[in-house]
């Protein structure tokens, strides 16, 4: 193997699609469309005996005719039979890589478990590291590489994926795409039969394009080792862990999908902890975590101030908070009394603020600037973003529009809301303190003007308060493990 595996699967000089085909619907015309479509910039080979072109790729008839030393990784999208001797043909123009789209091994019964056995075995005598068997692909946004065999393409960014999971991987890329908090790098490690989970996030830990790593498992072999491996990870970057297969019938449906061996909830939950991991119950918990990661300061205490345009959604933080271990502190009488001088006296003179519709145009970025300067407040939840954005969208869509000539109100409110957001991300920077925003139009209405602009400022909009809450506990949580850890290594 490689001294550096992981770089010939992310960062290859050369690709080659074994197996392409002309039909949309086969694997192997997918990734050779993926692969494409995504501007790989590398070297590109197709092989097909029987079509001369694919897709204005001039095929070759075997993985034998690509030049020795032009490509890293070969795709495999061919029936799992033909994989040994296209691991063979790839070992002799020194191909180091391979990933095995290829189904009907281990995840099938005995006799494909044999067949697995038999093509890893194979594979270690070559000096080839196989990812797969029964995987869906990988991305890698900086060599623009989508060697996958179903969609997205996510944005660029500073998420990294790891799966036992195809469809998992594009359930977080997804959401990368709808929220524009992208990805670095991403892979179904499939049956994971050479190479798996622990194993990329290992490599993710120390690359530069990732600052956090969401993962999604359904079986552990070596305990020992999966803690061990990820303790190293979490102790280089925040790791966000999903885990299926947790009741009886969730561990049989593990078996049948990637041959994976359940194990005790309650250990698997303890090793977590313990290695400084971050356990989220579902992918929506776990990408909104992740994304507050990878986009946010880590807090340094508990301290937690709500800022709401209304009342009720500082309610729904508030009660969120106190479910936490996240401190709704008193509001202190400092700030009490600076942002008195902001807002009318009707506002809550209370944590959650709660500004009670009375702000001026410049209330919203002052009052986030107050109370992320507080030296008691450790973090920061806004709440209320792109209310006035929501409101030129109605205005907009109406039958008043031209007549009324509410175009220059329009512009206003949606510039407002832009501004609020570059105001939370601006006040974040400066004062090193994570300042989670929430809306519900971060789902309902994504092109509103405070999401886009929280996008383009390269922070994640939660789209619910308890949420925002919940992220941030999970970053507080790993926040206190990060200082235990640093403290008793050093």
């Amino acid at each position: 193997m490689s001294p550096s595996p992981f770089d010939l699967f992310f960062n290859p000089r050369g690709i080659v699609v074994a197996g392409a085909s002309t039909h949309p619907g086969k694997f192997g015309f997918v990734a050779l469309h993926n692969v494409l479509a995504g501007g790989f910039s590398g070297r590109l080979f197709a092989t097909n005996p029987e079509q001369p072109t694919i897709l204005g790729i001039e095929t070759l008839a075997s993985v034998d005719e690509v030049p020795h030393g032009a490509a890293d990784l070969v795709m495999v999208c061919t029936p799992p039979k033909a994989c040994p001797d296209i691991l063979r043909s790839a070992a002799d123009r020194g191909i180091g890589a391979a990933f095995i789209a290829s189904g009907g091994f281990r995840e099938s019964g005995a006799e494909g478990a044999r067949a697995e056995d038999q093509l890893i075995e194979l594979a270690h005598s070559l000096g080839i590291v196989v990812a797969g068997p029964n995987g869906q692909g990988l991305i890698s946004t900086p060599a623009k590489l989508a060697a996958q065999i179903v969609a997205p393409v996510p944005p660029a960014g500073p998420i990294a994926v790891a799966s036992q999971s195809g469809n998992l991987v594009s359930a977080f890329m997804n959401y990368a795409a709808h929220s524009g908090v992208g990805i670095s790098r991403a892979v179904s490690a499939g049956n994971a039969a050479m190479v798996g989970v622990v194993d990329y996030l290992g490599w993710f830990a120390n690359d530069p394009a990732t600052k956090a790593m969401a993962a999604y498992v359904e079986g552990v072999g070596d305990g020992r080792q999966f803690a061990a491996a990820i303790r190293e990870a979490a102790t280089a970057k925040p790791v966000v862990l999903v885990k299926g297969g947790t009741t009886q019938r969730g561990a049989q449906a593990a078996a049948s999908h990637t041959g994976a061996l359940a194990t005790d909830d309650r250990v698997f939950d303890g090793m977590v902890r313990q290695s400084g991991a971050v356990r989220a119950a579902t992918i929506e918990e776990a990408f909104d975590a992740v994304a507050a990661f990878a986009t946010q300061p880590l807090p340094a205490g508990p301290r937690t101030l709500v800022l709401s345009s209304a009342g009720g959604w500082g309610v729904i933080a508030a009660d969120a908070v106190s479910s936490s271990d996240l401190e709704l502190i008193p509001l202190p009488s400092d700030l009490e009394a600076a942002i008195d001088g902001l807002v009318p006296p009707r506002w809550s003179r209370n944590n959650p603020i709660d500004l009670a519709g009375g702000e001026s145009r410049d209330t919203i970025p002052d009052a986030i600037n107050l109370v992320a300067d507080h030296p008691e407040v450790d973090a920061v939840i806004y709440l209320g973003m792109g209310i006035q954005a929501n409101t030129a969208s109605y205005l907009r869509s109406g039958p008043y529009f031209e007549s009324a000539d509410l175009a220059r109100i329009c512009e206003y409110h949606e510039r407002q809301d832009g501004r609020f957001a570059q105001a939370a991300a601006e006040a974040s920077v400066r004062t090193g303190k994570p300042i989670l925003a929430a809306t519900e139009l971060a789902v309902t209405q994504p092109g509103n003007a405070g999401p886009v602009t929280m996008a383009a400022e390269g922070r994640y909009c939660f789209s619910s308060a308890d949420r925002a809450v919940r992220a941030l506990d999970h970053m507080w949580w790993h926040a206190r493990w990060r200082n235990r850890h640093c403290s008793a290594a050093s």
